[in-house]
């Protein structure tokens, strides 16, 4: 029987971790069954599986049990047939005592899924007991002076049965005299009194022997009887009387053996014999003689036993002072235990989870029955637990409590909890008492890499050796294990056309980024793409980082000239009238550099020149100006060199050849057309020569800017190769040269490089350079000269 007792105890620590998420479901309004005391072990009480609305099986598939408190299984529950049956038999009178109702409550608990019911049984009495006198001898000492209608106290019978199986009532045999009173005490209790119904004669009839009866009111009733020797005495006319008839005390449980609780005094107006008087408990129960005694002479009432509160908490006592003369009076001392804070609350742990995966919902760790045998606020109890911890209790019925997770809790932040509940009473002085709990976080891969930096910016400069280092990316994982470890990888570019596989490689387990072939600055200034650290977790998680190659340039490409041309065949002229002031602008060298930065910063200077001092370059923008006043005794024609030089380390050159030729009779640099034909004999030879030199610049140029267009394209399809650009089949974009004063140049110009894919007449341009006026406005060109060519290409200098 003990070792059952084990298990089911375990298999309790189990169950009620379930026990408790399902008393938000559970009914507050227990269900009642009753039974008569004596019936029979296996008497069937009720059809559990009906009140349920279960099916029959149903009960056995759910594993259903009955649970009462203390353990004491008072019934059993066939599983088979769904019938809740008797244990054994009960006895009212042994499992309550005097306590009415009855009653035992129990559970019903449902495993799977978990239910919980609470109800109880109550035990109905059976009139099993008759009335028992204490004394079934009683002797009175009667004064013949007693007037009609006094009354004498009785001992009182006993009855263990309740309600309307205990005393009823009290009748006495017939006599001539007297009549018995029956009535009730404050405890419920009924007494007897023998009222005198007419005076006695001690000379007719000195005594007299009665019956008492007490018939208790149970179906059919049963009854008690007891002697009562009544003996008439001479007169004694005065009984002791008390100081009150009531006595209302106090005393602590704590209160040691022999504690005074109270002096009760009477007094007998009577002398000699008849006024002596001695104190004695009457009508006293045996629990009452075992706790208390009284002093014969003095009335002192001292404490006999230790008292316990959570056993008993009142006494009535009946003190009876007798005189000589068999004379007595009665006083009832109320005695009232006070409960002292005696007992420490006591915590009972049903289940406990002692690991818990972060992230979880509200979760239960632990559900346990928290008790106190003191009474009021020495009984009342609270539990808590550590204010800085993510739980809370919940409570719950029958002194229940369930210790929740208050919110989903993160490994990473603490693993560990060392969760104390202290359960403490009201009482004076308090008492408590402390369960620790020690509950683990497991991991869950909650926690993607994350990135040192959201972006990496790394530079490397163009014409790099190839699987060069080019730097790092970093990635940690607050996960603990395999959720912790990271792969890095290079994701897939937005671009398609972007060949990164070929460009850039990372490794997969430190995240070193090298370069797989040389860069070149001119075709692939920047590299921009993403990479990705992922977890070895279930499912796995990742992140990623945006890393920006920025390409640094070296000064690898020489200045290119753009104008004047010099892959014609034959030379370019300006035309210069000789009127011209000094500064006059006689041609701009347009140059352009691949390089960026300070390697592209371009710089003029006039190498070599016919006649020195006659014209001078302006070293920042290339501009050609007259240096004086031009006279007739200079040369028609001048040759210029001019060396444009970027800021390069080490610097690069190029040289450009300009030929001037000084003209008279014109305001402006260009041949005006004629209004008229001319007479070809009166022509002036010069201008001859100048129309046929324009056709030669003017073709010259043409092949130029075919050159100039082919070598763009090639270079092109070099930078789609490495970088990936594109340019859509059927248009060139065109490419705009802006050139500040703050750069080489003074003022502000614009080139416009056009290039069309399309059938159509091409269109050359070339403009003075414009100046912005104060606004910022630039007024439009003074010079304009069309010229439109057979081919499918246009280049335009603005």
């Amino acid at each position: 029987m003990e070792a059952g007792w084990k298990i089911i105890c375990k298999q309790r620590q189990v169950l009620f971790l379930f026990l408790f998420l399902a008393l938000s479901q559970a009914g507050t309004e227990p269900r009642r069954y009753s039974v008569v005391e004596e019936t029979e072990g296996s008497s069937f009480v009720t059809n559990l599986a009906k009140d349920l609305d279960l099916g029959q099986s149903e009960l056995s598939r759910r594993g259903a049990r009955v649970i009462s408190k203390g353990n004491k299984l008072h019934l059993q529950l066939d599983q088979e047939t769904g019938y809740l049956l008797l244990n054994e038999k009960l006895d009212r009178e042994e499992l309550c005592g005097h306590t009415e109702p009855c009653v035992l409550r129990f559970q019903v608990l449902l495993e799977n899924p978990l239910q919980f019911f609470q109800a109880e049984l109550q035990v109905i009495d059976i009139n099993d007991h008759a009335p028992v006198f204490v004394e079934r001898d009683m002797l009175l000492k009667i004064s013949e002076s007693s007037p009609p209608g006094t009354a004498f106290p009785l001992k009182n019978a006993q009855d263990v049965d309740v309600g309307r199986n205990n005393i009823e009532s009290y009748i006495i045999s017939p006599n001539s005299y007297f009549w018995v009173l029956t009535r009730k005490g404050s405890d419920g209790r009924k007494y007897p009194e023998l009222v005198l119904d007419k005076a006695l004669d001690r000379e007719e009839e000195p005594e007299l022997r009665l019956t008492l009866i007490a018939q208790d009111g149970g179906s059919p009733p049963r009854s008690g009887t007891a002697q009562v020797y009544i003996e008439v005495t001479d007169i004694n006319d005065n009984a002791p009387e008390f100081e009150q008839p009531y006595y209302n005390v106090q005393i602590p449980e704590d209160s040691p053996i022999g504690f005074l609780i109270v002096r009760v005094s009477a007094t007998d107006v009577d002398v000699g014999v008849h006024g002596e008087i001695s104190y004695s408990l009457f009508q006293a129960s045996e629990e009452i003689r075992k706790t208390f005694e009284i002093n014969p002479m003095t009335g002192d009432i001292r404490l006999k036993k230790h008292l316990d509160f959570e056993t008993i908490q009142s006494y009535e006592v009946n003190i009876e002072a007798r005189d000589a003369g068999n004379l007595f009076g009665k006083c009832t001392v109320l005695t009232r235990v006070l409960d002292v804070n005696d007992n420490a609350p006591e915590v009972t742990m049903s289940a406990l989870t002692s690991q818990i995966p972060e992230n979880s919902p509200e979760t239960v760790v632990a559900v346990y029955s928290v008790s106190d045998l003191d009474s009021e606020e020495n009984g009342k109890i609270s539990c808590s637990i550590q204010d800085d911890l993510p739980f809370f209790l919940k409570s719950s019925l029958e002194n229940f409590y369930t210790l929740v997770t208050e919110r989903p809790l993160d490994r990473e932040s603490q693993a560990e909890y060392n969760i104390t509940i202290t359960v403490t009473d009201l009482g004076t002085p308090r008492l408590k008492t402390q369960h620790n709990i020690t509950v683990l976080v497991s991991d869950v891969n909650d926690n993607a890499p994350a990135f040192t930096q959201t972006s990496y910016t790394l530079f490397v400069r163009e014409n790099n050796s190839p699987a060069l280092h080019i730097g790092s990316v970093s990635a940690t994982d607050r996960d603990a294990g395999a959720n912790a470890q990271v792969t890095y990888s290079l994701l897939p570019p937005q671009d398609p056309h972007l060949p990164l596989a070929s460009l850039v490689s990372i490794n997969a387990d430190n995240g070193q980024l090298f370069a797989l072939r040389a860069l070149d600055y001119e075709a692939l200034q920047a590299l921009e793409f993403r990479v990705g650290a992922t977890d070895r977790g279930s499912p796995a998680l990742s992140s990623q980082a945006l890393v920006r190659v920025l390409v640094l340039d070296a000064n690898d490409n020489s200045p290119f000239v753009l104008y004047p041309l010099q892959n014609g065949s034959a030379p370019c002229t300006e035309l210069v009238p000789r009127a011209a002031e000094p500064g006059y602008l006689v041609s701009k060298v347009v140059a352009v550099d691949g390089d960026s930065g300070q390697n592209a910063w371009l710089s003029y200077q006039l190498l070599k020149a016919t006649e020195p001092g006659l014209f001078g370059v302006w070293a920042h923008n290339g501009e050609v100006r007259t240096a004086r006043l031009l006279s007739e005794r200079d040369a028609a024609k001048h040759r210029l060199v001019v060396l444009v030089k970027d800021n390069g380390e080490p610097p690069l050159s190029a040289s450009v050849t300009l030929h001037v030729l000084l003209v008279d009779g014109f305001s402006q640099p260009y041949l005006p057309l004629p209004e008229a034909a001319a007479d070809p004999a009166q022509a002036d030879p010069l201008t001859v020569y100048l129309v046929i030199a324009l056709a030669s610049v003017s073709s010259l140029f043409l092949f130029s800017v075919l050159a100039f267009i082919a070598v763009r394209l090639c270079r092109r399809g070099r930078a789609a190769a490495l970088g990936g650009c594109s340019v859509p089949e059927g248009h060139f974009p065109g490419h705009l040269v802006d050139v500040g004063g703050t750069g080489t140049l003074s003022q502000s110009y614009q080139y416009e490089v056009c290039l069309t894919g399309g059938l159509g007449a091409s269109e050359f341009k070339f403009l003075k350079p414009v100046v912005p006026n104060s606004q910022g406005h630039y007024p439009g060109p003074e010079i304009e000269e069309n010229s439109n060519f057979g081919n499918d290409f246009g280049f335009s200098i603005q």
